[in-house]
């Protein structure tokens, strides 16, 4: 049999096993098995190979998630050593486990200010929910269990669990399963090139936080728990808010004593070029979610770092929290990810981000596709990127929604060895952390090539 005809056979039976009892998540799942999925099959530093064959650099690091790349022995390891240790135990029975108590200090010392409490959960969705119910908690603590409202942003993603998909702001999730989780608000994205009009980024950045505060006195501050936003906003499409739009949230915050609670599962972990996306953009949260780069994605496994405030306060109050999940803190989901964060500082990551790999990023995106017809802005910080495509740069036109063109050019990545997430008419990029210079060069020239062929389409 010729090496075609192999991966075609190979292919066929696991595309007919897959249409026949595998329902994905984010899909239409019947016009996927008309299509046939695609077959990943093994993957290693940047790259992922299909079962037709097929090499692909892998510009989202799997979900936002893959930061140390693909085929890291030593995490692969810690999950054996552990899993032949202790492969499973629970933390609910007043035990714990060294794998639990040693991640629990590794997170507290990267994490910024005073959270240095963590709660661990095993998905971002699950983190967020965690955050909801421990808000909600501490304010009863306090005597204010009417101060339970959430407010978040339109457009913005944080999970897809009942609760995290009603503090959301994707008005599609809102359709399907309703009614949701009541209690959350929201206010306007600061998504400055689609939104902002003839404003400045400044005067922007102004306009958006202030809606927080509108938002903050129409519903009552006495009624509000915390405002929860990720650093940027990462599923929404890349939304990068102006420099100066966190600084007056804070203040807003402080000002009405309503909690800060940022959603870093994609920005944490030396995405943009810190620890925590919080720390790149001058945030100071109470509470914090973080998931995906936690464990480089070799296992599920979340966390919330908790502030001094909120936990001196669960801690002080003679009940119990009646929140968590089997899972929490499982030993090898947390032997991994304390493997990664090591690994994180042993090759000094970071600082690779911050300092080498993320500027010459975002320099070369921009001088590689910036003057592309198709492209009519570019932002990002670190090694995270959203491009808007647009059908005229001059006017910031948009193209017509019965014209996908975020799904054809990223059909156009997928044939031509390059994957890069469509949201909306935004292509995102978020390439594992340990990417080198001659592989963003890489990136970006099949980028280059891949628009081209979209131009081509729909002209």
């Amino acid at each position: 049999m010729s090496q075609d005809k192999k991966y075609n056979a190979v292919t066929t039976e696991y595309q007919a096993l897959d249409a026949a009892h595998h329902l994905h998540p984010f899909t239409n799942t019947g016009a996927l098995n008309k299509k046939g999925a695609r077959v990943i099959t093994h993957a290693e530093g940047v790259y992922l190979w299909d079962s037709e064959g097929q090499k692909m650099l892998d510009g989202m690091a799997g979900l936002w998630c893959v930061n140390m790349g693909y085929g890291r022995k030593e995490l692969v390891e810690a999950a054996t050593q552990q899993m032949e240790k202790l492969a499973f135990y629970n933390t609910f029975f007043q035990t714990s486990h060294m794998p639990a108590a040693e991640l629990a200090q590794e997170i507290a010392s990267v994490t910024p200010g005073d959270l240095n409490h963590i709660f661990f959960a095993n998905s971002g969705s699950e983190a967020i929910d965690t955050i909801i119910r421990m808000v909600r908690q501490y304010w009863c603590i306090e005597g204010k269990p009417y101060k339970n409202i959430l407010i978040a942003r339109e457009n913005a993603y944080h999970g897809s669990t009942v609760a995290g998909a009603s503090l959301g702001g994707m008005s599609g999730m809102h359709k399907q399963g309703a009614p949701g989780v009541g209690g959350i608000e929201r206010i306007r994205q600061p998504y400055w090139y689609g939104e902002a009009g003839d404003m400045s980024e400044e005067e922007f950045g102004i306009a958006c936080a202030k809606a927080l505060e509108e938002k903050i006195l129409q519903v009552g501050p006495d009624n509000v728990a915390a405002f929860v936003g990720e650093p940027i906003q990462g599923a929404g499409g890349v939304i990068v808010p102006p420099a100066n739009y966190w600084a007056e949230i804070q203040k807003i915050c402080d000002k009405y004593d309503i909690l800060l609670a940022a959603d870093e599962v994609i920005c944490g972990f030396g995405r943009t070029g810190s620890w925590f996306g919080s720390q790149t953009l001058g945030i100071k949260p109470d509470i914090m979610s973080m998931a995906k780069g936690l464990s480089s994605g070799y296992l599920p496994i979340s966390a919330v770092a908790v502030g001094d405030r909120i936990a001196n306060a669960l801690i002080a109050h003679n009940e119990d929290f009646n929140h968590g999940f089997t899972y929490s803190g499982h030993p090898a989901a947390a032997a991994v990810a304390l493997a990664n964060i090591k690994l994180m500082k042993e090759e000094n990551i970071v600082d690779y981000v911050a300092n080498d790999i993320g500027p010459y990023f975002q320099q070369k995106l921009r001088e590689t596709l910036a003057d592309h017809p198709l492209v009519g802005h570019i932002e990002g910080i670190g090694l995270v990127a959203g491009i808007a495509l647009v059908k005229d740069k001059e006017t910031k036109e948009f193209f017509p929604g019965d014209l996908d063109i975020g799904y054809i050019c990223r059909e156009h990545c997928f044939n031509n060895g390059l994957i890069m997430r469509a949201v909306g008419s935004r292509m995102v990029l978020s390439p594992p952390l340990v990417i080198t210079r001659e592989e963003v060069d890489e990136l970006c020239e099949k980028a280059l090539h891949c628009f081209n062929l979209t131009l081509k389409s729909v002209s």
